[in-house]
């Protein structure tokens, strides 16, 4: 069984699945195979904040309606938390947007998150994995590495 059809079969398992959305590579794969295996089932939530241009909103936008995906955009400002700027502010700021998305998934009937994490995301040093690991964020990719 090839990884892709792996991925598959997990994502089956789940019923439904909600995609944190940013229109790149790893959650732009994600969106289409939860799409082309669930359906209507699968949506995509893409958060608008001060940290994302506006041409990486866009290109979400296209994409999504390209493949006819069910997407949602909201509005996410600086969490206070992190607007005196601590240490652990990429903990703080991935906590504080993954919750916002878990919210907004459940209010529209979806059970699992996930977002474009991969193998190659471990080697590097990124405190937002720990957050979205404590509020049970799947990464349906941690097998795969970039270039696959």
């Amino acid at each position: 069984m090839t990884k892709l059809e792996i991925l598959k079969n997990d994502i089956k398992k789940l019923g439904n699945l909600a995609v944190a959305f940013s229109g790149g590579v790893d959650s732009s794969l994600l969106l289409k195979v939860a799409a082309d295996v669930l359906g209507e089932n699968a949506l995509a939530l893409t958060v608008k904040s001060p940290y994302m241009s506006l041409r990486e909103i866009d290109e979400a936008v296209e994409f999504a309606k390209f493949y006819g995906i069910r997407h949602e955009i909201f509005e996410v400002g600086i969490a206070d938390e992190i607007k005196l700027n601590p240490q652990n502010r990429c903990y703080l700021c991935k906590k504080a947007v993954f919750s916002r998305l878990l919210a907004r998934a459940k209010e529209l009937g979806f059970t699992n998150l996930a977002d474009g994490t991969n193998k190659d995301d471990l080697g590097e040093y990124r405190p937002g994995l720990k957050a979205k690991e404590e509020l049970g964020v799947l990464s349906p990719l941690i097998n795969l590495r970039k270039f696959e």
